[in-house]
């Protein structure tokens, strides 16, 4: 009888731990397609007022284009358009993969959030940013930053 309550527990408790839905807030699968400048870095001309996108994991930045074969090309496009908030040049490293959710623009039938540091000079704390190479969304600058000058 013990042993048949414990199995019951351990299957609830494995269970819950697996979600089908995701947690993902700004997925727009009509979002426009995203356009590559002559440079090799996505057009952006937006400018998001929320604090949470690029900054939760809930709200990453959604940059998926065409396919997602080759992730690290997609989100250097992206990365390689920004700037620090007065126009200083950054560097970024990737520091981990997290945060598994459900796409149908996987093989595997999920997707997961890259995460990034972004630093530049007479920066006080670097900056983490989520990026979603999987889901469409509308591409903006995350607020604190800006757009490399050309």
């Amino acid at each position: 009888m013990k042993k048949n309550a414990l199995f019951i527990i351990l299957l609830i408790t494995a269970a819950s731990c697996v979600s089908t839905r995701s947690t993902l807030k700004n997925v727009d699968n009509n979002a426009p397609d995203l356009v590559l400048k002559k440079d090799n870095t996505f057009l952006i001309t937006l400018f998001s007022s929320d604090k949470k996108y690029g900054y939760n994991p809930d709200y990453p930045i959604n940059i998926f284009y065409q396919n997602t074969r080759n992730e690290a090309l997609n989100e250097t496009r992206f990365l390689n358009a920004l700037a620090g908030p007065n126009g200083e040049k950054i560097t970024y490293t990737r520091l981990e993969t997290c945060c598994p959710f459900p796409t149908k623009r996987s093989d595997m039938g999920a997707g997961f959030l890259n995460v990034y540091e972004l630093k530049w000079e007479g920066q006080k704390k670097p900056v983490t940013l989520y990026l979603n190479v999987y889901e469409k969304g509308i591409l903006m600058v995350p607020m604190g930053l800006s757009l490399k000058k050309e």
